[in-house]
């Protein structure tokens, strides 16, 4: 199984970083704006259709998501087209920049 492309790394960043512009986000039932890094969490959780909550350390919870860092290039695909989904889906419009299709490695 090979491992992501680094060309799908920076096109899972640019839509990630994209749509952290975007739309805000309930956090403790209050829209805020969140970064790359809680989106990446929340979509890649959404990917599965699983969500995994931890117990904090001091109460509360915290959200586990999928290690992109493991993904192989077909699992990277499947997380970029559900971003790409998620997008469309509340109207966020994405840039024109290459999606995966253009990378030969992703095939």
């Amino acid at each position: 199984m090979s491992k992501r492309s680094d060309a799908q790394n920076r096109l899972l960043w640019a839509r990630l970083t994209e749509i952290s512009k975007a739309i805000q986000w309930p956090v403790n039932g209050v829209m805020q704006w969140l970064s790359p890094d809680d989106f990446k969490d929340i979509l890649s959780a959404g990917l599965k259709r699983e969500q995994r909550i931890a117990q904090g350390i001091d109460g509360g919870f915290v959200l586990l998501g999928q290690r992109t860092s493991k993904m192989s290039v077909h699992e990277m695909k499947e997380l970029i087209d559900f971003i790409e989904y998620f997008a469309a889906d509340r109207g966020i419009k994405l840039s024109a920049e290459k999606g995966y299709e253009d990378y030969p490695e992703s095939k």
